[in-house]
């Protein structure tokens, strides 16, 4: 018995110390072109990176603080990319348990009724045996592969990669919620400053037709000025009842992004707004780390480079330990006595030979969703830097443009204020006033929404960049 015991150890230790017979590949970040990718005249050589500042430094509007707050805890999508991670971390588990046995227990009683008529059953029924036959058994299934080519061992790291990807995607969701409050939250702000100069312009449409009628009482203008200023102000109204469905929408897109149903949102003011964080690029290989998206589709390429090599390694025989025992016993009474023991050891090596291709097909499937994956992990990262190039000229953009608009906006609002005093005086005519008004109103409208795409661009930036999950 013990020198039975001593081959099956013997067996054992030979397929552990074959396991380092084969090393499979090792992942090597493949080189990509980093340069330029955000197409800026001069090349940066800092690495830091506004991705680095925490949201709450970037957004210091206490109530977005507590919007962004809300979000992180009952958004949906968030919710569901943590379920992701809780099986993404299960499957991981299974993977670090490939180096285990698998072991099972079991029970059972067998009946086997022979038939008279057969060989065997006409010989044991001439002698005065029994045709049936009860047995009952209680034995353990022990089995274990070694890992002689790698292939538990790609299959853990697999697991490994696919759960940090999981995690990574999380961060992805993250990151674009964060972007999403703050930019639904300012937008709702610059909807709020435009119903402000809106009505405040109503009012003064008012004044207007007062004016205009005693200016036709006068003999100044005619019907046709007072109904020019009438429709003016209906317009006014129309910009206005516009303005309050567009705030309705954007709480009600706020409130989904909270988890909660749609409601009135409490807000600040856009005067009250401070965003000026310092606008640093970094390197652009800081992608690589920073941007969560581009991050998980280098952990999908690395969990798909480690299935390559398990498929690799199903072309090499595999080395296998099996064994069964426990008791067995054709007579109940009889079942675990010392005599009922036995025991069964198997091991041996196995070499596919012809299997209808499916191993040499798997491994070349294998390897084009390797590749694949390669060539997704670099159009991410060209992605993003497409994504930072983008915002970045928004920005300078918006920056410029608002002060040109303020501008353009003191020119027409004292154009406008002097075609009033020379109407009065009969020196213009009523629809060069009507059109100095409109012209004032719509360039104020868009000074406060260059004001708002200008916040926006610091907002998509600081996604672009990969700011947010840090």
């Amino acid at each position: 018995m013990k020198n039975k015991i001593y081959k099956v150890v013997a067996v054992v230790v030979l397929g552990t110390v074959m396991q380092s017979c084969f090393v499979a590949k090792k992942y090597d970040r493949p080189e990509l072109k980093t340069e330029n990718l955000y197409r800026t005249e001069v090349v940066s050589t800092d690495t830091t990176s506004l991705a680095n500042v925490s949201w709450d430094k970037v957004f210091t509007d206490p109530t977005l603080q507590g919007y962004i707050k809300t979000g992180l805890q009952n958004n949906l999508d968030i919710r569901i990319a943590m379920q992701n991670i809780v099986a993404a971390e299960a499957t991981f588990k299974q993977g670090k348990a490939g180096y285990l046995p698998t072991f099972s227990l079991g029970a059972d009683w067998t009946h086997q009724e022979l038939s008279t008529n057969t060989q065997i059953g006409r010989l044991i029924g001439s002698s005065g045996g029994a045709t049936n036959v009860d047995q009952y058994q209680f034995a353990g299934n022990l089995s274990w592969e070694a890992d002689i080519w790698g292939k538990i061992r790609s299959n853990k790291r697999a697991a490994n990669a696919s759960y940090l990807q999981t995690i990574a995607a999380n961060q992805a969701v993250k990151t674009q919620l964060i972007s999403s409050i703050a930019s639904t939250y300012y937008q709702l702000l610059a909807v709020d400053a435009q119903i402000k100069l809106a009505e405040e312009t109503l009012i003064n449409r008012n004044e207007s037709i007062d004016v205009i009628v005693a200016l036709k009482d006068a003999g100044n203008v005619n019907e046709v000025g007072v109904k020019q200023t009438e429709a003016q102000k209906y317009a006014t109204e129309i910009i206005i009842a516009d303005l309050k469905q567009n705030v309705i929408v954007l709480e009600n897109t706020l409130s989904v992004l909270l988890g909660q149903a749609p409601g009135k949102i409490e807000r600040s003011t856009l005067e009250a707004q401070v965003m000026q964080p310092e606008i640093t690029l970094g390197v652009p290989a800081t992608l690589l780390r920073n941007r969560p998206d581009v991050i998980a589709a280098e952990y999908n390429l690395v969990s798909l480079f480690e299935q390559t090599n398990v498929a690799r390694s199903n072309f090499y025989p595999s080395f296998k330990v099996t064994a069964t025992g426990g008791f067995q016993s054709i007579d109940l009474k009889d079942w675990f006595s010392t005599n009922s023991l036995f025991a069964n050891v198997v091991t041996g090596l196995t070499q596919p030979l012809l299997n209808g291709r499916q191993i040499r097909t798997r491994f070349e499937i294998a390897k084009a969703q390797q590749q694949q994956a390669y060539l997704q992990f670099e159009q991410s990262l060209l992605t993003a830097g497409q994504e930072v190039s983008n915002a970045l000229a928004t920005y300078n953009n918006e920056t410029a443009k608002l002060e040109i608009r303020g501008k353009q906006v003191d020119a027409l609002k004292k154009a406008a204020d002097y075609s009033d005093e020379l109407l009065t005086y009969g020196l213009v005519n009523y629809l060069e006033v009507l059109t100095a008004k409109d012209n004032a109103l719509n360039t104020e409208l868009n000074l406060i929404d260059n004001k708002y795409r200008q916040y926006n661009a610091i907002i998509e930036l600081y996604r672009a960049l990969g700011g947010g999950w840090q």
